[in-house]
């Protein structure tokens, strides 16, 4: 769907200025857009926050990433619009609005990469970057109908990049279709090996039985065609040491370092936070100095059990989220409740540090419903040749 600049309020209002791109690349042709946490010489960097905002200046500088795209020919459009500090999978922020989700105007974008997921499914850029370190791509990619990529921690340099807890912040990306996305993938990620000539395909049982049984009948379609591609698929659980013991690892660990991150700015500054933000803040900074060795523990468990199953030649297939976007405008409790449930599958994103690709191959209600695919440390590009396989 197309939307004008200003209809989608995905863009930052930041006056213009001059971006030069390589004349040529591989990536000649393409425009793309940057969510708010990144530089980009002749800007300031907000991360969602007016008295951040206030304190950045204009960069003089890009953010390794932007550089890389834009040597290879990109376009850059614009900054985006991010949830505050990247802390919230809500997809509004209480300062700078929420954006359009262009795959379904009435329910929201999702968080926090939510300007960059709105550009995109807008029609405003080819591609836009995010972040992703609970979800803040794989959820607004699900909730847009965009394909997103958590990619192997630490594959693309974060460099001039404001961080929310750099343990799991990774560097992700959008596009509307699948050759746009694989053009930005070589790109970023260099060549890997091939794919081996059998894939063992993994259907994660638990989280497809959490999420309940409208998900996996929208997804069913999705999950036959790559049956018929790979062969069938085997039961599998992503989470053996149990969900929820994960999700509150995760939730802990991350609060410790958000409040490395960003802490010394909120105490010494008092910026006005938004709902969830603001509470999410208190919580990180009652646990700052938390001895936190049984949740380390945790996530090595949760890591050992998903690598073992993946092994080297295993694909895990699962939705992305237990459903569409919730309406705008929902209740706060309501919007709580799916990020807690979404948690459950997406936190093991950050905790392990493998790649998760998110599919637009499903819809519910008429919105859409991402199923994603995890595999092996390393495997970012060959779970995007997967996915070209599958989509023929």
């Amino acid at each position: 769907m197309q939307f004008s600049r200003s209809a989608s309020r995905a863009f930052m209002p930041y006056p213009k200025a001059p971006v030069p791109h390589a004349p040529g690349g591989p990536l000649s042709g393409l425009t793309f857009a940057v969510k708010d946490l990144y530089d980009v010489a002749g800007y300031p960097t907000s991360a969602g926050n007016p008295l951040f905002l206030a304190a950045s200046g204009v960069k003089d500088r890009h953010a390794a990433v932007v550089e890389q795209l834009l040597a290879a020919g990109a376009e850059f459009v614009g900054k985006t619009v991010t949830d505050e500090f990247a802390y919230s999978m809500a997809g509004e922020n209480v300062h700078f609005g929420a954006p359009v989700n262009g795959g379904a105007p009435l329910r929201a974008t999702g968080g926090s990469s939510s300007g960059s997921a709105s550009a995109v499914s807008c029609g405003l850029a080819e591609f836009a970057i995010g972040t992703d370190t609970g979800g803040s791509v794989r959820c607004p990619a699900s909730q847009c109908g965009l394909f997103g990529l958590r990619p192997t921690h630490g594959r693309i340099s974060l460099e001039g990049c404001h961080p929310l807890a750099p343990s799991f912040d990774t560097v992700g990306w959008f596009a509307r279709d699948i050759r746009t996305f694989a053009r930005v993938a070589d790109v970023l990620l260099g060549p890997e090996p091939p794919l081996p000539a059998e894939i063992r395909i993994l259907r994660a049982d638990d989280v497809f039985e959490r999420f309940g049984a409208q998900v996996s009948q929208c997804l069913a379609p999705a999950v036959r065609r790559i049956e018929e591609v790979f062969g069938p698929a085997v039961s599998a659980e992503l989470a053996p040491h149990g969900m929820e013991a994960d999700a509150e690892a995760f939730r802990l660990l991350q609060a410790q370092e958000a409040w490395q991150s960003d802490g010394e700015f909120i105490e010494t500054n008092q910026p006005p936070l938004g709902p969830g933000v603001r509470e999410r803040f208190a919580f990180a900074r009652k646990i700052a100095l938390k001895d936190l060795s049984s949740e380390i523990r945790q996530q090595r468990l949760a890591t050992a059990a998903l690598e073992k199953t993946l092994g080297t030649d295993g694909v895990m297939v699962l939705p992305t989220l237990p459903g569409p976007a919730v309406p705008r405008g929902a209740p706060e409790s309501e919007v709580n409740d799916f990020r807690t449930l979404s948690l459950l599958s997406l936190c093991h994103g950050g905790l392990t540090g493998l790649p998760w690709l998110s599919l637009p191959l499903g819809r519910l209600e008429g919105a859409p419903v991402g199923l994603s695919l995890i595999g092996p440390r390393g495997w970012d590009r060959r779970l995007i040749a997967v996915a070209e396989r599958i989509l023929g």
